[in-house]
């Protein structure tokens, strides 16, 4: 399983509680409760981090059984998991919890949907960094949590030239040449064309973006790079074409739909009150 990274649930939480949750305030301090989170449709399990954070960071006694591993499948209908501790913890972290669980479970599946349709393929899916403000290391571990792959974190960690930096420099071999200059992460240049791609090529990135790049002319770039650098495909491509780009032999495939058009996954919590307090 890929690292879980760290995790901040403050932010989350202050967002929601504010001054305090005045509705749970109703319930008396040591009234205990039981609950259930249940899944109404199919999805790849993902956030149990974040989900048991919420609750420890109400009440650190609170229990969360879970019944499903993190980045399984499930069915409709599943028992996710069971939570036992203060009735007031367990209503005022509910919707923070079931948020973060349902996001990240939507984007893992997603992602898994992904991973599968290139399955027997050389080709790996990439994430971007077209995701929920917020949420970034959250989304990119849930995209590995599915089977995808993380391109870069953030515009710290790798350079991606595209077309307004190559226009600011000059040239796309001005533009590799100082990037090669001021650090030693990997280099990748975006091209729009073929005439691009050899200007590219003569620069020698680590990678090559081809962009909108017909299925015709990524064989066309694949048989031209013949090797000489990593070719990722991006842009307009879906469930239903990527096998076929897989197939072309490009080496990556980048989504932004992996993160950016997530419908989180309907989740049910049920919350019983024991007929007594502590």
């Amino acid at each position: 399983m890929v690292t879980v990274p760290t995790i901040d649930i403050n932010a989350f939480l202050s967002e929601d509680i504010g001054s305090g949750d005045i509705t749970a305030g109703l319930i008396s301090a040591t009234k205990q409760a039981t609950a259930q989170v249940i899944t109404r449709e199919a999805m790849v399990v993902c956030g149990q981090a974040w989900f048991d954070a919420v609750f420890h960071a109400l009440n650190p006694e609170i229990a969360v059984q879970w019944q499903v591993n993190e980045g399984g499948e499930v069915a409709a209908n599943t028992l996710l998991c069971e939570l036992a501790g203060s009735a007031r913890a367990l209503l005022t972290g509910e919707r923070t919890a079931l948020n973060l669980l349902q996001t990240l479970s939507a984007t893992a599946t997603v992602a898994r949907q992904y991973a599968n349709a290139v399955a027997g393929t050389q080709c790996k899916v990439l994430d971007t960094r077209k995701t929920i403000p917020g949420l970034r290391l959250a989304q990119k571990y849930a995209v590995a949590c599915g089977g995808c792959v993380n391109h870069r974190i953030g515009l710290y960690d790798g350079v991606l030239i595209k077309e307004n930096h190559i226009i600011a420099a000059g040239s796309i071999a001005n533009a590799v040449q100082a990037a090669r200059a001021q650090c030693s992460v990997p280099v990748e240049v975006e091209v729009e064309s073929i005439a691009e791609l050899q200007q590219a090529l003569l620069a020698k990135p680590n990678r090559i973006m081809l962009d909108n790049f017909s299925l015709a002319l990524l064989k066309e770039a694949v048989a031209l790079n013949n090797g000489q650098a990593e070719l990722e495909a991006s842009g307009d491509i879906t469930l239903q074409n990527i096998r076929a780009v897989a197939e072309t032999g490009v080496d990556f495939i980048s989504i932004g739909a992996l993160t950016k058009h997530v419908k989180a996954v309907d989740l049910s919590m049920r919350i019983n009150l024991e007929n007594r307090d502590e």
